[in-house]
C-alpha cells in the first residue's frame, strides 16, 4: 500500500511548478531528479543527490519553499521499505523541520503580524509552505513512533529526534520516548532520547518541573547506566542553566570515572579512530592547492565523533559557557578517559575553550603535552595540532614536545617529516610545527627535511617564520623553493604569498634578489604582489635595490597592489617628498583599505606628513569604523599631544562600536604614553571581563589585545 502510494505521489512530481521556487543556487527546477535520486539503487548515485540537497536546498538548514514542499516526498520514501538508507532521509527530514519550526519561532518573535519570508534569491513569502510542512510533518507522527522502534539501530537514532518535534501532543511525546529509553539497548540510541526529552521540554514551559524532577531522579539513580544518568545529569543543566550548582560538574566526572570502568564496545563508537590508510596517488597539477585540500581535511576531522558520549559532552561545555574552570576540570576528567576515542574528542573540546575563552589555561595544556606520549598515533597528532593552533600559551609545553619531536627521529629516522606513511608523516608535522611556532630551534632539522625534499614544504614555510635564529639555514631552501614556483599561475599563490611573508620576517638580505625577481614576474597578480612588496617592505632601508621595482607599481590598476606598493616605497626608500602627495591623494579614495593604508603610512612618516592632517581630521567622520582608527592613530603620530583628545574619543568609541578593532586601538594608546590616561578605565574594564576572545575567537589577536593592555597599565601603575 505504501509503495503503491509513493509511487503515484513520484510521479505527480512534476506536476510541481518547481521553476517558480528557488534553492540557495538559483531556481528549483532539479528539485524533482534529486527525489528521485534519493531512491536510487546506486550509492554513489544517492550520495550525491544527499549532497546536493543539503546544499543548495536545504543551504546550511535555510528551509524554502522549495525545502518545504520536498517534506511530503521525502517521509513517503522513508516510509517504503524498498528505500534504501531511509536513515539519511529520516535525517533529512528532521533536520528540515527542526530549522523550520526554528524560522517560524524567531519570525513570530521578531516580525510577528509580517509574511514569512525566507534568504532565497527571490525573497519569496514562505509562510503557508513552512506551515504546510510542519503540517506534513505532525500528520506523520505514527511513521515517527515506528522509525524510532525500527530494528535498524541508525534509523532509530535519526527518527528519535521528531519525537520531540512532531508528536501533534507533548505529553504524548513524553510517554513515547520513555517508553525508548526503556527498550533500547544502545548507549548512543539513549543518549539521544534524553536528549530530545530535554529539547522538548525548552520548547514547552509547561512540562519544565516535572521534567527537571525526572532529569534528578535518573542521575542519582544507581541501578542505571552511567551514561544515561550523565545524560539526564547535562539535559538537566541544559535545561535550566540559571541553576547549575558547584556539585554538578564534580558530579559529572564521578559519572565519567565509572563509565570509563566499563568495556564499550567499539562498535557502539559513533566513529572509530582513523586507521592506517595507503597514500593516495599524486593529485593533478590542476587540483586545489594542498592549503585547501587540507583545510577541507581539518573541518572534516573536526566534524566527527568518536565516542558515543561526545555530543553530550560538547552539549556540556556548550551549557556551562563561560565557567572556565569547571570546564576545565571536566576536559581533565576526559583526557584521562582509557577510550582513545573520548580522550580524542576531548583534545579538540580542549582546544575550542582555549581558542574562545580567556583563562589560565596552563594545567590544560600540560595535560594535552601529555598526550604527546599515547601510543594511539591519532591522540598524538591531534594534541599536537591543538598546542600548534594554541601556541601563544603552548609554552609550558615546550619541553615535553621537543622532547617527542626528538623521540619520533630517533625511532623512525632523522626524514620521518617524509615518512611513506601518511599518519606517521602527519603525526611529526604536526609537533614540528607546534614547536617551531614557539620559536625553538629545535624544529629546525626536521623544517629542513621538508624545505630540501618538498615533500610538504608548504607546512613548513608559515612556521619557519618563528625562527629567525636560524635564518641563515631556513633562507637558501625556502629561496629555492620560491624560484621553483610559478607566480603567475593561481594555484601556486598560496604557497608563493606565504614563502614571501616568512622571508620578510626572517630579514635575511640573502632573499632580497629572488623577491625581487617574483615582483617583476607577477606584477599583475594581486595576491603575489602584495605578499612580494609587504616582505620587501618588512626588509626597510636594505631593500633599497628592489625601489625600481616598486616604484611603477604604486600606479597599478590593481588597488591593492598600489597600496601595498605605495606602504614598501615609504619603508624601504624612506623619501618623504616623493610618497606624501602619493599618499594625500590615496585619502580622497572611495575604497576603505586603500585610505587607512594611506592613513597608516602617514603616521609611520610622523610630523613631517602635517600637510595632511586636514584632511585625516575630515576622515574621523567616515562611516567605517576601521577608517577611522587608522586616520585617529596617524593623527596622533603626526600631530603629538594636541591632538590626544580627539584622537582618544575617536579610538574608544570605535572599539565601542566594534570590538574587532580593539588591538588597532590600544596599540595607538600603547604609542601615546601619558596621554592615553582617560583610557585606563576602559583597559581594566577589557581585562576584567572573563569574556569570549574578540576578533572572532582569535587566540593570537586577544592574547595580544592582553599583553598590551596590562603593559599600558603597568606603566601607570
Amino acid at each position: 500500500m505504501v509503495a503503491g502510494r509513493l509511487r503515484r505521489m513520484l510521479e505527480g512530481l512534476d506536476a510541481i511548478d518547481w521553476a517558480s521556487m528557488h534553492h540557495a543556487y538559483g531556481t528549483a527546477e532539479e528539485v524533482p531528479r534529486l527525489l528521485r535520486a534519493l531512491r536510487s539503487p546506486d550509492a554513489d548515485e544517492r550520495k550525491k543527490a544527499l549532497d546536493r540537497f543539503y546544499g543548495a536546498v536545504h543551504h546550511q538548514g535555510d528551509v524554502y519553499a522549495c525545502t518545504a514542499a520536498s517534506v511530503p516526498f521525502l517521509v513517503e520514501m522513508a516510509r517504503d521499505a524498498t528505500t534504501p538508507d531511509r536513515a539519511s532521509l529520516v535525517s533529512l527530514v528532521v533536520s528540515i523541520g527542526s530549522s523550520t519550526l526554528e524560522y517560524l519561532d524567531y519570525w513570530n518573535v521578531n516580525h510577528p503580524g509580517e509574511p514569512i519570508f525566507v534568504c532565497a534569491p527571490s525573497g519569496e513569502d514562505c509562510g503557508d509552505a513552512l506551515w504546510a510542512a510542519i503540517a506534513a510533518l505532525r500528520a506523520q507522527g505514527a511513521a515517527f513512533v515506528a522509525w524510532a522502534a525500527d530494528a535498524d539501530a541508525r534509523l532509530r537514532r535519526e527518527a528519535i529526534p521528531g519525537l520531540g518535534l512532531f508528536l501533534d501532543d507533548e505529553n504524548r511525546a513524553v510517554s513515547v520516548l520513555l517508553g525508548r529509553l526503556a527498550a533500547e539497548p544502545g548507549i548512543a540510541e539513549r543518549l539521544e532520547v534524553v536528549e530530545t526529552l530535554a529539547t522538548l521540554t525548552r520548547r514547552t514551559p509547561d512540562l519544565l518541573d516535572d521534567m527537571l524532577a525526572w532529569f534528578d531522579a535518573v542521575a542519582a539513580d544507581p541501578s542505571r547506566d552511567p551514561a544515561t544518568r550523565l545524560a539526564a545529569l547535562v539535559q538537566r543543566a541544559r535545561c535550566a542553566p540559571d541553576q547549575i550548582g558547584d556539585s554538578v560538574v564534580p558530579t559529572a566526572l564521578d559519572l565519567l570515572d565509572s563509565l570509563a570502568r566499563l568495556s564499550v564496545p567499539a562498535e557502539e563508537w559513533a566513529d572509530p579512530p582513523q586507521r592506517e590508510v595507503p597514500p593516495a596517488d599524486p593529485a593533478p597539477a590542476s587540483e586545489a592547492p594542498p592549503q585547501v585540500v587540507a583545510a577541507f581535511e581539518a573541518m572534516e576531522r573536526q566534524g566527527r565523533s568518536h565516542a558515543p558520549t561526545t555530543g553530550l559532552l560538547r552539549t556540556f561545555h556548550e551549557t556551562l559557557g563561560s565557567r572556565v574552570p569547571q570546564r576545565t576540570a571536566l576536559l581533565v576528567g576526559q583526557l584521562g578517559f582509557p577510550d582513545p576515542g573520548t580522550r580524542l574528542d576531548a583534545i579538540r573540546m580542549s582546544g575550542q575553550l582555549m581558542e574562545s575563552w580567556r583563562g589560565d589555561h596552563t594545567f590544560l595544556v600540560l595535560c594535552l603535552a601529555d598526550q604527546l606520549a599515547d601510543a594511539q598515533l591519532d591522540v598524538a597528532t591531534e594534541a599536537a595540532e591543538v598546542l600548534d593552533a594554541c601556541h601563544p600559551i603552548a609554552g609550558p609545553a615546550r619541553e615535553t614536545l621537543a622532547a617527542h619531536v626528538a623521540a619520533q627521529r630517533a625511532a623512525h629516522g632523522p626524514d620521518v617529516w617524509a615518512a611513506p606513511s601518511p599518519r606517521l608523516r602527519r603525526a611529526h608535522q604536526e609537533a614540528v610545527r607546534a614547536l617551531a611556532r614557539l620559536g625553538d630551534e629545535r624544529a629546525v632539522p626536521s623544517l629542513l627535511v621538508a624545505l630540501e625534499s618538498g615533500v610538504d614544504d608548504w607546512r613548513a614555510a608559515p612556521v619557519a617564520r618563528a625562527l629567525p635564529g636560524a635564518a641563515d639555514q631556513l633562507v637558501p631552501p625556502l629561496c629555492a623553493l620560491l624560484r621553483r614556483l610559478d607566480p603567475t599561475q593561481h594555484r601556486s599563490e598560496m604557497s608563493a604569498s606565504a614563502l614571501l611573508s616568512t622571508l620578510g620576517a626572517l630579514g635575511d638580505p640573502a632573499a632580497l634578489p629572488v623577491i625581487v625577481d617574483v615582483l617583476a614576474t607577477a606584477p599583475h597578480h594581486g595576491r603575489t604582489a602584495c605578499a612580494a612588496l609587504e616582505s620587501l617592505a618588512a626588509f626597510g632601508p636594505a631593500a633599497a635595490p628592489a625601489l625600481a621595482a616598486i616604484r611603477p607599481l604604486t600606479a597599478s590598476a590593481n588597488p591593492h597592489v598600489n597600496s601595498a606598493a605605495l606602504c614598501a616605497l615609504w619603508a624601504v626608500g624612506r623619501d618623504h617628498d616623493e610618497v606624501l602627495p602619493l599618499l594625500r591623494d590615496r585619502l580622497d579614495e572611495t575604497i576603505p583599505f586603500q585610505i587607512s593604508g594611506a592613513a597608516e603610512t602617514l603616521g609611520q612618516i610622523g610630523p613631517r606628513a602635517a600637510a595632511a592632517l586636514p584632511r585625516l581630521r575630515e576622515l574621523l567622520a567616515h562611516n567605517y569604523e576601521w577608517v577611522r582608527v587608522p586616520c585617529a592613530a596617524a593623527i596622533w603620530e603626526i600631530g603629538g599631544e594636541p591632538e590626544a583628545p580627539v584622537v582618544l574619543d575617536t579610538l574608544l568609541q570605535a572599539w565601542n562600536q566594534n570590538p574587532a578593532t580593539a588591538n588597532d586601538v590600544v596599540a595607538c594608546l600603547d604609542r601615546m604614553g601619558p596621554a592615553a590616561a582617560p583610557a585606563l578605565p576602559t583597559l581594566r574594564g577589557e581585562l576584567a571581563l572573563p569574556n569570549r576572545r574578540g576578533r572572532f575567537d582569535s587566540i593570537d589577536t586577544d592574547e595580544e589585545l592582553q599583553r598590551v593592555s596590562r603593559a599600558i597599565l603597568a606603566r601607570f601603575a
